[in-house]
């Protein structure tokens, strides 16, 4: 079966949304999610976007605490762009819909570490959930919208597949996508294809991400032949909640911009030794401490207080945080947070230009997806749903300009071929594999590293890569399968960015390279050879 459309947009949170609002206007848009339309990344954003929008903050300012927090490889002519572009994307959301808390009539702006003002603007401690559901109202909307839930990007099309042969500029031409519900592969034709997949958490045993976030995006622009970078820097966020019960929930930095006080077993707070922003301090910091606090104490967390502030404004400053632990039977009013790190945020990822167009023509990668340059070795907190957002409308106006430039070979495109695969009776080969993928990247590849261990693990992911691809041509796909095939295809390009950063930097702590060396290439470049 094929499916034709303008624009094929892959993922539905606020990348892909905002995106094909605005292409729609152009052109026919359909849009693929691997599970329910609101089932992404911005949806458990909690926070909220970083704008400049008070007469006490500026530009520079913005612009100053990104490159900090980047850790000196932050690509500044892209980092200007994205924080200037801010008040626009910030004024289009308001304009969907959605309603940023306020006090006073006056938009609530809250502080996160390593901003230097309050330039945050949130919906209580569900931002991402409000900028879901305002977009996907109009989307659902939308005449030339088309949503597609319960579809798994599989691969995408591109002429050098169709033709067979080594093109000098490859083009995309859409992609291939099994529906779950059905077990059939569907296939969907575009002249543009977005990538707005999100990120990669489930990479590692222990995340706060969704369990969508298994990096397909990345995976196949790099089996496409796009380029990839800084794969290294993946972000741990420093407070999950640690509870037997509890499943990657997520403690908002917002709760340590609002006082909140990382604390050991015993009430001593310790971040005061790490930096001088103490619990403000960048994530790759506090990430890095809490990690090193544990191991030498030997506890399974530390404790994030903030019971020393009133306990009306807690609850109504963070009613779903509150309301959350109080399920688990903790009363963050009147006790402390039990809190570990865990696999966050993707600072790399497909190399995109400033229309967030890759290397490989008429395809585009936004939001976690991409590595643009703006968050260099460690992304600002809040800084993701605004490059999001900018970058979504920069593609839409780039792509909106030249999707018509091409005669579409529609005709030539094939449909998915599985006459020569078997259903199997082996799925316990994927379990495995996803299960030992997932432990050895949070072993050897997590908040700190060695030579050795990245050694370990690079031999590990290729033997589990070989058995991935021999099962993956001779069985049934499935969404399982896809997504085991994605984490390892990730894990493989982490290990390998890692290995070529011979340094400390941000995000990339190795025990064998403790310093930064400013000698060294700024990025690390992934490209898949034939």
């Amino acid at each position: 079966m094929k499916v034709h459309s303008d624009f094929l947009v892959i993922g539905s949170g606020i990348a892909g949304l905002y995106f094909a609002l605005q292409a729609a206007d152009h052109g026919t848009v359909a849009i693929v999610t691997k599970r329910e339309m609101s089932e992404t990344a911005t949806n458990y954003a909690q926070g909220g976007i970083a704008s400049v929008s008070s007469s006490e903050d500026s530009f520079d300012a913005h612009v100053k605490d990104t490159m900090v927090a980047g850790a000196g490889i932050c690509h500044e002519d892209v980092v200007r762009m994205v924080v200037e572009e801010g008040p626009g994307v910030i004024k289009n959301l308001i304009e969907w819909g959605v309603q940023f808390s306020k006090e006073n009539g006056v938009y609530d702006l809250t502080r996160e570490g390593g901003h230097s003002q309050r330039r945050i603007l949130h919906a209580q401690d569900i931002t991402g959930r409000e900028i879901q559901r305002a977009l996907a109202v109009a989307a659902r909307k939308h005449k030339n919208i088309s949503i597609y839930e319960e579809h798994a990007a599989v691969d995408l099309i591109t002429e050098s597949k169709i033709f067979k042969k080594q093109l000098s500029q490859d083009r995309c031409l859409g992609a291939h996508v099994l529906d779950i519900s059905s077990d059939t592969v569907k296939t969907f034709t575009a002249r543009i294809t977005l990538l707005a997949t999100g990120g990669a958490g489930k990479v590692y045993l222990y995340t706060c991400n969704p369990d969508v976030a298994t990096g397909d995006g990345v995976a196949m622009a790099y089996r496409a032949g796009a380029t990839v970078a800084n794969m290294e820097f993946m972000q741990f966020h420093p407070t999950t909640l640690f509870h037997p019960n509890a499943r990657s929930f997520l403690i908002s930095e917002a709760v340590r911009g609002e006082g909140a006080i990382l604390r050991r077993r015993d009430g001593t707070a310790f971040m005061e030794h790490y930096h001088p922003l103490k619990d403000l301090a960048p994530r790759d910091i506090v990430a890095r401490a809490i990690d090193n606090e544990m191991k030498t104490h030997g506890d399974d967390c530390v404790y994030l207080d903030i019971t020393h502030r009133d306990p009306e404004y807690i609850t109504g400053r963070f009613p779903n945080i509150s309301k959350t632990c109080l399920e688990f039977g903790l009363d963050m009013t009147r006790e402390m947070i039990p809190v570990v790190p865990a696999a966050h945020y993707l600072c790399g990822g497909v190399a995109v230009d400033k229309n967030g167009e890759s290397d490989v023509k008429n395809l585009y990668a936004i939001g976690e997806a991409a590595f643009t340059g703006l968050h260099g070795a460690n992304r600002l907190a809040s800084n993701s749903l605004l490059e999001a957002a900018v970058y979504a409308g920069r593609a839409y106006r780039h792509a909106v300009d030249t999707f018509k430039s091409f005669e579409f070979p529609d005709s030539v495109i094939p449909e998915w071929d599985s006459s020569h695969a078997t259903n199997s009776d082996e799925m316990v080969v994927v379990s495995q594999n996803w299960d030992e993928v997932r432990r050895f990247m949070w072993n050897y590849v997590g908040i700190v590293r060695s030579d050795k261990r990245l050694a370990r693990a690079m031999r590990r992911i290729r033997l589990i890569q070989d058995e991935i691809e021999e099962y993956y041509w001779n069985f049934t796909v499935t969404s399982d399968l896809i997504e085991l095939r994605n984490i390892a295809t990730v894990a493989y390009l982490i290990i390998a960015c890692a290995q070529q950063r011979k340094e400390s930097r941000g995000l990339n702590y190795n025990i064998d390279h403790p310093n930064q060396d400013d000698s060294l290439p700024r990025d690390t470049y992934m490209k898949k050879t034939a």
